[in-house]
């Protein structure tokens, strides 16, 4: 992945919808969702969904297809797996066995905040 490519992708996620539409997709499989549940799902509003969706496929991070007539949308498994590699590429110096230690352990998901209404 270049450097310009991470930078989309990232952009892409700093912004809370976009990260909770993105890995919701990545939850669902490669089947993906239509956008009507990720809006049922998430509580948005389908302007704004299209605006979120718009942007993650700019950055190459969902794909969409038609089906019928819906929109399903699925998380690009190969541009996510780009990112992690290349924000890992050089951990722990190159050092695989080092990245094997408890201190370069991922940490554990972080628990779903509820939404308050």
């Amino acid at each position: 992945m270049e450097t310009s490519d991470a930078v989309a992708a990232l952009a892409a996620l700093a912004q809370d919808n976009r990260l909770e539409i993105f890995r919701l997709l990545v939850q669902a499989g490669p089947d993906g969702l239509a956008a009507g549940r990720v809006a049922e799902t998430l509580d948005l509003a389908p302007n704004t969904l299209t605006f979120h969706f718009d942007r993650l496929r700019a950055a190459g991070l969902v794909t969409v297809r038609r089906d019928g007539r819906s929109m399903i949308y699925a998380a690009r498994y190969e541009t996510m797996n780009g990112l992690l590699g290349f924000l890992t590429a050089n951990c722990c110096q190159g050092v695989t066995e080092a990245c094997a230690s408890a201190e370069c352990k991922p940490a554990k998901p972080a628990r779903k905040k509820e939404r308050v209404s």
